[in-house]
């Protein structure tokens, strides 16, 4: 009997506010608009070069409605995802493009677990060992219903969580650390 491979374990990362700076206006946070508002934050790449090195899969989940609603470009989105996995060792990227705002009804939306689920069954991923970190209620609500466990970046937006997460903190590089000492204890 040949043994079945182990599934993996990934982080998932939400886009704007986790790994890029947000542009916030009126206590909320919103994509950049082009490349040149694109810009990487401080320690995201020590983060990320340290959970790779731990054997983590790298996954940016993210919602892109802007594109749905006719107020972006879907090739912007696409310029800043190339310049995101030459520039970080992201393993895959995945996007919902769909207006939201009760103008859609799909899947992948966040809070619902379509990327996540997408991704965790592509690439072989064990939703249990995997982790979701991001900003914004919708974060935290997307990463408990795929069963991941969860971390919220805290930077006081005008924004209540609906569900509590596993852990707080500052900046994707103490999320590593707090991923990185949980895996230690396991």
């Amino acid at each position: 009997m040949v043994n079945p491979i182990p599934l993996r374990r990934a982080v998932f990362l939400d886009r704007d506010g986790v790994v890029n700076r947000a542009l916030e206006r009126d206590g909320k946070p919103y994509p950049p608009t082009s490349l040149a508002e694109f810009e990487i934050l401080p320690g995201v790449p020590e983060a990320c070069a340290k959970l790779k090195q731990a054997g983590f899969l790298l996954v940016v989940a993210t919602n892109q409605p802007d594109v749905g609603r006719g107020t972006l470009a879907q090739s912007v989105v696409e310029e800043i995802h190339a310049h995101l996995r030459r520039a970080l060792p992201i393993d895959r990227v995945e996007v919902c493009y769909h207006p939201g705002g009760g103008q859609s009804d799909c899947d992948c939306r966040k809070p619902k677990p379509g990327m996540l689920l997408r991704a965790a069954r592509d690439l072989g991923l064990d939703l249990a060992r995997s982790w979701m970190v991001g900003d914004r209620w919708r974060d935290i609500d997307c990463g408990r219903a795929a069963d991941c466990r969860t971390i919220f970046i805290d930077y006081g937006y005008a924004e209540e969580l609906k569900q509590a997460p596993d852990f707080r903190c500052g900046s994707l590089l103490e999320a590593a650390e707090i991923i990185l000492s949980s895996a230690a204890r396991q």
